[in-house]
């Protein structure tokens, strides 16, 4: 059976993907690794979220220890136009590092569930990250589930978000007048 580290943004975005990939044959461990999240009572909610979802299915997840947003805004500092592909790059090479030590076939993520995240571009940095690594990233396109993430998370009563993560997503989000586009083809 082969072995992925599942890097996770949250316990909603996991319920679909988890299960998908049970169904495939993989053995899966989950890594919480998002420094992007903000504020940190945010992270928290996101953190307990993935803890209840996690405990609820028997998935063991890493959690990284220490909450570090300065990490992240010393990442995009003066290059905020380019943020999600910063962001993406960050947490899956982190994700890849990780994967490696622990001897994992693959790694992947749950942003592959989000039709909010630029798809095609998670996939080429998944993709040059692993031939960095020598170790495969494991893509499928989750989107087709990302309704029933929200569904799943209110069965479960999970924590479910309202916007990506970021400092960025949360004022495009909630400020008058901004709306988050959909853009399916990236």
């Amino acid at each position: 059976m082969s072995k992925v580290l599942l890097h996770i943004c949250c316990g909603p975005c996991a319920s679909y993907p988890v299960p998908c990939l049970r169904e495939e044959g993989f053995e899966l461990m989950g890594y919480f690794y998002n420094p992007n999240i903000h504020p940190f009572t945010e992270y928290q909610k996101r953190k307990e979220a993935l803890e209840d979802y996690a405990r609820q299915v028997e998935l063991k997840v890493v959690f990284e220890p220490d909450y570090k947003p300065v990490d992240y805004f010393q990442n995009i500092t003066y290059r905020e136009s380019r943020r999600c592909l910063l962001c993406y790059q960050m947490r899956l090479e982190q994700a890849a590092q990780i994967a490696r030590k622990g001897k994992f076939d693959y790694f992947t993520t749950t942003l592959l569930v989000s039709k909010y995240q630029k798809h095609k571009l998670i996939r080429e940095i998944g993709e040059a990250i692993g031939e960095k690594y020598e170790l495969p990233f494991l893509y499928r396109d989750f989107r087709e589930g990302f309704r029933q993430t929200g569904i799943i998370a209110r069965e479960m009563g999970l924590y479910r978000q309202q916007y990506c993560g970021c400092l960025y997503s949360e004022m495009e989000r909630y400020m008058p007048g901004n709306q988050p586009g959909i853009d399916l083809d990236n």
